[in-house]
């Protein structure tokens, strides 16, 4: 017996048996061996820990665009504070922590530059619009490795595509992480927005503190335990009717203090432009795209309005600027 197998065992005799095996996956999208070692949600959690979409999460905005300072979230910490939060409530549940943690390291890597400033503008400008969650199933299918794909397996790719709050994971694991996304997001946040100035401390209107809490630290806790008290022995990942209720009152308070902000968001219109043009750029200009991405509509006819969407979702922030100057902004003159 290899050590996959013996995993695979131990999956069988200690999980929950509402959690996904994986033993039991439906499979790749292409056929491939067996690891010795691995079983296939821990074979999916290290290729997008190894995929080059990862490592650019570190400089996409999550909130406040390109920070100055060193200790606020990008969507790289976002990502890791979800699968962090989503391994606790599954870990409590009895749940596959490995299906858990690929699903949560893979739900944003399609995200564009600049947060959801840029998706708004792809969204816009693109026929067929854009989604991140869409874009992230494409990252892994499609775009990772040359073209070839990272072939995760179909749990994961649902997990990534359904995170969406209107949406509904086919596992109970894609379900955690859909759920954790939220808490994590609400309680990073706000700890951002405290350090920016934005909000002058982590006050919260007394009719959400006395459900969930009065501190940052408070709400994470009682946000989590609350999704494990009312999901345990059940066929659904779920909170209680008034911590949910106040979880939404939560957000609904964040966008109109943060997430609306005209400090906060004061330069979201000129990324959104950005983003605008550069598509715009290439979609008239598809000699100018890298050759990885020419490959897909030379080998593949995939169409210019898909593939430019590709390329300019897949910048960071940092990049997408250099770019912008680089096309649009004269250098001064200097003489030879």
């Amino acid at each position: 017996m290899t050590i996959r197998e013996e995993i695979e065992c131990l999956e069988k005799e200690t999980l929950s048996p509402a959690a996904q095996l994986s033993m039991n996956s439906k499979g790749r999208l292409r056929p491939e061996e067996q690891d010795d070692l691995r079983p296939v949600y821990q074979r999916d959690r290290d290729r997008i820990i190894h995929c080059k979409a990862f490592r650019r999460l570190k400089d996409k905005t999550q909130v406040f665009l390109t920070p100055e300072g060193d200790h606020y979230r990008t969507r790289l910490t976002h990502t890791l504070e979800v699968a962090q939060i989503a391994r606790t409530i599954s870990r409590s549940l009895r749940l596959n922590e490995d299906l858990t943690e690929a699903i949560a390291l893979g739900h944003d890597l399609g995200h564009t530059p600049f947060g959801h400033a840029g998706e708004r503008a792809l969204e816009r400008v693109c026929p067929n619009g854009f989604d991140h969650a869409e874009q992230s199933v494409r990252v892994v299918d499609c775009l990772e490795k040359n073209g070839e794909g990272l072939n995760l397996t179909w749990e994961v790719r649902d997990g990534i595509r359904n995170h969406g709050m209107e949406c509904r994971p086919a596992t109970l694991e894609g379900q955690v992480v859909r759920l954790s996304d939220k808490v994590a997001y609400i309680h990073h946040d706000m700890d951002d927005a405290v350090r920016a100035g934005i909000l002058k401390n982590d006050y919260v209107p007394d009719s959400i503190a006395k459900v969930i809490g009065e501190t940052t630290g408070e709400r994470l806790d009682s946000l989590v335990r609350d999704v494990i008290e009312n999901s345990m022995g059940k066929d659904k990942i779920w909170m209680s009717n008034p911590v949910y209720d106040a979880m939404v009152s939560l957000r609904r308070w964040m966008f109109h203090e943060v997430y609306t902000n005209k400090t906060a968001k004061s330069q979201e219109g000129k990324a959104e432009n950005l983003v605008e043009t550069l598509y715009l750029y290439y979609l008239n200009r598809p000699d100018r795209l890298p050759e990885e991405y020419r490959h897909l509509m030379s080998e593949r006819e995939e169409k210019i309005e898909r593939v430019a969407a590709d390329f300019v979702s897949s910048m960071t922030d940092r990049y997408a600027i250099g770019l912008y100057e680089e096309l649009f902004i004269p250098n001064p003159w200097k003489a030879k």
